[in-house]
């Protein structure tokens, strides 16, 4: 007989009336670290000190506005008639593509008014989005939300994770796929190539295109797992045609710049 124990409390602590939850603290840990390591290599690679500092300042809010805007969209049917709901971001409710999305804009904004080449700074970053999504994954897992189906307790120790992630995936009484963390891993080892790949000097923007290409591959089958999807059109999830869309377009970007650019920029380039 398995002794279950008490799920995470999701607060972490609280400041008088105000409840600071952990997946906040996780979000905020995620974007610091992923911060540390972009500005690292952003002055090695000859930008200014305070550069990545003036892009997050647009980045981060936008980003959080883009996400709750992609998740309305596609629950528009649970807001048509409660607009006011619309802005109720702590009731739950963003999408990581929707913060992905809106990141990339600001960014291609923000880098044309500093005359700096967009597939640069996107190249430099590509380890800390990363770093950021495999850090902010565990802010689901703490809110026992974005599983997978149901499994048995074998089969999370079948996995040699450790018993206070299985037991914290005994969930209404039963155990669900640990999708947050297969993802996290799979975000884990793109860093690792990632970082390497900065010693290869690719091509300008192959960077980024790898990790367009390597997070949505895992997204693509993880989120078939999961049971809290976006649907665009009846059995068909969002977030798997988002991440076939990211892959073509990587793929696409990879041939192009490689076949009709003679002498490309590369990463090591100043």
């Amino acid at each position: 007989m398995y002794s279950v124990l008490a799920a995470i409390d999701p607060v972490a602590f609280s400041i008088g009336p105000i409840d600071v939850r952990w997946y906040g603290v996780i979000i905020a840990t995620g974007i610091v670290i992923a911060f540390l390591v972009g500005q690292k290599e952003m002055v090695k690679r000859g930008l200014h000190p305070d550069y990545l500092t003036d892009l997050l300042i647009w980045a981060v809010p936008l980003a959080i506005v883009g996400a709750r805007i992609y998740y309305v969209m596609f629950e528009w049917e649970n807001y048509k008639d409660q607009p006011a709901q619309i802005i109720a971001i702590w009731n739950g409710g963003i999408a990581i593509h929707g913060a992905l999305i809106a990141s990339v804009i600001v960014a291609y904004i923000f880098t044309k008014r500093r005359n700096t080449p967009f597939l640069k700074v996107a190249d430099i970053l590509a380890p800390s989005i990363l770093i950021g999504q495999a850090i902010g994954r565990w802010g689901n897992f703490i809110n026992q939300e974005a599983h997978g189906g149901e499994v048995s307790r074998q089969f999370l120790e079948n996995l040699f994770i450790p018993d206070w992630i299985i037991n914290h995936m005994y969930i209404d009484g039963a155990y669900y796929h640990p999708t947050f963390l297969y993802e996290s891993m799979w975000s884990l080892v793109g860093i690792i190539i990632l970082l390497l790949l900065r010693k290869a000097n690719l091509v300008r923007g192959e960077m980024f295109f790898f990790y367009m290409i390597w997070y949505s591959v895992g997204r693509f089958f993880i989120e078939g797992m999961r049971t809290d999807s976006l649907y665009v059109i009846g059995e068909l999830r969002a977030a798997q045609l988002v991440s076939v869309i990211a892959i073509v377009i990587g793929l696409a970007f990879i041939i192009y710049r490689r076949v009709a650019i003679k002498n490309p920029p590369r990463y090591l380039d100043k």
